[in-house]
């Protein structure tokens, strides 16, 4: 038989498969290597990410709680600005109140001293009108004539009036000058007569009264709601004394 001789294979044969061989290797190690690293990067990549996430339940609970502590701040000390106001309204008030009853009380204390006068001039009054009706006073009697003459209304006699005085010495002579003594003693006589003062009354006359040593004089209160024409007779050494008073409707033909 013949035998068959079996090739062998060349140098330049297994040259090539080695760099195959070594090729396929390298790209091996290559995808091996890529694998590795991607698995890196995933894997870094998650834990960076879980360690880099905002915790905004934490965030958000921690700013609302500040938050409502500045708010309840601001309302407390609101809520005391607000009572120190309310406090400072009530004392101002109670002030207020105060003076106004201190006021009134003063105006009622005031209201009351006017009262007791009035009532008191109305006691006096009412005592003189009684004195006059009962035609009475003291040193004497009061006497009261109506007349027929319509200038007087009623005539007065009082029978406790008293010579008024003099400075005047020697022999008395009735003089009507202004600025004489004797004048002035007359309106003496006539304002203790009549009761007005010589500042309240215009003196419309004053003329003889029938004799040297008698004289009349006609006045007027300044309200125009009193008029008297009194009488006067001279009383040697004490004056000047009113015997009978006129009280008058009007002055017009009273002198």
């Amino acid at each position: 038989m013949t035998e068959e001789k079996k090739p062998y294979p060349s140098r330049v044969n297994k040259k090539n498969r080695s760099t195959t061989n070594s090729m396929l290797n390298v790209m091996i190690g290559l995808v091996f290597a890529l694998i590795l690293i991607v698995g890196a990067f995933i894997f870094l990549g998650q834990t960076d990410g879980s360690e880099n996430v905002p915790e905004p339940e934490s965030v958000q609970i921690s700013t609302a709680t500040d938050n409502e502590a500045s708010e309840e701040g601001n309302s407390e000390e609101q809520a005391e600005d607000a009572k120190e106001a309310t406090e400072d309204e009530e004392q101002q008030e109670q002030a207020s109140e105060d003076e106004q009853k201190d006021e009134e009380s003063q105006e009622s204390a005031d209201e009351k001293e006017d009262k007791d006068k009035e009532a008191d001039k109305e006691k006096d009054k009412e005592k003189e009108e009684k004195a006059d009706e009962e035609g009475t006073v003291t040193g004497g009697t009061i006497t009261r004539q109506e007349s027929d003459d319509p200038v007087v209304k009623e005539t007065i006699i009082n029978t406790s009036w008293k010579p008024v005085g003099t400075k005047q010495t020697g022999e008395h002579v009735s003089v009507y000058d202004t600025n004489s003594v004797d004048w002035q003693e007359k309106i003496d006589a006539i304002t203790y007569a009549t009761g007005l003062a010589e500042k309240d009354m215009y003196i419309m006359h004053i003329g003889n009264g029938g004799g040297p040593q008698k004289s009349i004089g006609t006045v007027q209160s300044k309200d125009m709601s009193k008029k008297y024409r009194v009488h006067l007779e001279w009383v040697g050494k004490e004056g000047w004394k009113p015997v009978k008073m006129d009280i008058l409707n009007t002055v017009e033909g009273a002198y």
